[in-house]
């Protein structure tokens, strides 16, 4: 900002304080506005962009803390100086709450305003380069709405490229917390299908008999509650993509249901007896081992190869620690819009507690931390006491130390055990923890008898 293109605004009851400090200012360069007090200095504000206002703490009608607060509801970025002959500590301290960037005593020394102008100045224009400047990054490593700058995820975008605009399935794989969607979404967005519909459908969350009308529809009076006919999302999604998140988690029947889809492109609604064409892309996604599922029955391999034509690995959030800090600045970034709080910041030592945060929750778990220190923090500028909530939870669960007195197949047996428990029976992280293959693992849970809590089933890949 030049002195040219500031725009200074005077707010004092006194003529002769507009006029001294009107005129020395516009020596300097700036241009100048006057207003007798607070209601005209409003409506001058509602009319023009103004850079800094000067105005005065003790005047008729509006005081100069009033103005400020409907000054900065009118104009956001003005820079605000109170100027007062009653200084105290209190009206120091309140017009700072309001948002003034400075506070001067009357009589006011031209040459301390001119100084003080100056420096308001240097400061916009830094923060003005510095939101420049992060934008510029921001978009520097930013791929269909994915923010990172890790060459892992880099690889990724590639591949998204190479295949955005064939029909090809895709399986997309990685833990929770990680994208999975929005890896979908960036096929989809990246290829010829953009303009076209792009449904997502939970796999794990619906049962059998629901999740089958979901995905290809129903006809009236083909179930109990089936009033209408209802088009599935297969037909939704038509000329589009169809992403089936969780797809590790369906059924043995809707595994062949939907293996024949792919196959020739033609499905029946529940009841019908019409056989309908899709023209749909589908992407799927799990957290889940498929072959280790297909090893002990749970999934078909026929279905696994049609699904896995070309493979995506989005790689954890603790593999990538170098996108923390801009993934940090993102969330920040929108929360501050999202909540209506300008300033928003990291500290240094803010920073360094995510950073050394393992994020066993993945992108998600990181969104969620900066949202709750946002709300919960008594300060725009977040620190580490305001993350102490990630320390508290740990990485996983609670440390074990293992007590005397046991065999080494014992400890083994709860070192196994408390490893599966603190990565939510993920079989590949586990092995990779404890330095041993998927297979290895198995073995061993089978030998112990280590059954998840709550689940008679196979653990999850």
């Amino acid at each position: 900002m030049s002195r040219e293109r500031t725009r200074i605004l005077i707010v004092d009851d006194e003529e002769i304080v507009r006029e001294s400090l009107s005129g020395w200012l516009e020596k300097d360069g700036y241009t100048l506005g006057t207003a007798p007090d607070g209601m005209r200095a409003l409506e001058m504000l509602k009319a023009d962009s103004w850079s800094i206002l000067l105005v005065d703490l003790k005047m008729p009608g509006m005081d100069g803390l009033q103005v400020l607060e409907e000054a900065k509801k009118l104009r956001p970025d003005v820079s605000a100086v109170i100027m007062t002959a009653y200084a105290t500590v209190d009206t120091a301290i309140a017009a700072m709450k309001e948002g003034a960037a400075e506070y001067v005593v009357k009589p006011c020394n031209p040459q301390e305003i001119s100084l003080l102008v100056e420096r308001i100045i240097k400061v916009k224009n830094l923060e003005r380069e510095n939101s420049f400047l992060r934008k510029k990054l921001t978009k520097r490593y930013v791929f269909q709405d994915i923010v990172s700058k890790s060459p892992a995820m880099e690889r990724v975008f590639e591949l998204i490229r190479q295949v955005a605009d064939l029909r090809t399935t895709v399986l997309i794989l990685g833990e929770s917390g990680t994208g999975k969607e929005m890896i979908a979404r960036a096929l989809h967005n990246a290829g010829s299908r953009a303009s076209k519909p792009f449904v997502a459908v939970s796999c794990a969350a619906l049962t059998e008999t629901l999740l089958e009308s979901e995905l290809f529809g129903h006809e009236r009076g083909s179930f109990t509650g089936a009033v209408a006919s209802k088009k599935g999302k297969f037909e939704l999604a038509d000329g589009g993509t169809l992403f089936l998140d969780e797809i590790g988690d369906i059924s043995a029947k809707l595994q062949a249901d939907l293996l024949r889809v792919l196959q020739e492109r033609k499905f029946y609604r529940v009841g019908g007896t019409t056989e309908l064409e899709t023209d749909v892309r589908v992407i799927a996604a799990t957290n889940r081992d498929l072959l280790e599922a297909i090893r002990t029955g749970a999934f078909r391999d026929d279905l696994y190869y049609r699904l896995n034509v070309v493979e995506i690995r989005v790689p954890p959030l603790r593999e990538r620690p170098e996108d923390v800090p801009l993934l940090a600045h993102h969330f920040l970034e929108r929360l501050a819009v999202e909540l209506g709080r300008s300033g928003l910041e990291l500290t240094d030592a803010g920073l360094r507690q995510l950073v050394a945060h393992a994020w066993p929750g993945n992108v998600r778990e990181l969104e969620n931390a900066i949202e709750r220190a946002v709300v919960t923090a008594q300060s725009p500028r977040l620190d580490a006491g305001d993350f102490a909530f990630l320390s508290q939870h740990g990485n996983g669960g609670p440390t074990w130390t293992p007590p005397t007195g046991l065999t080494l197949e014992e400890i083994e047996r709860r070192v196994v055990e408390h490893t599966l428990q603190r990565t939510g029976w993920n079989v590949r992280e586990s092995a990779s923890q404890l330095g041993i293959d998927r297979s290895t693992l198995y073995d061993k849970i089978k030998r112990y008898e280590l059954v998840r809590a709550g689940s008679e089933g196979h653990p999850e890949g």
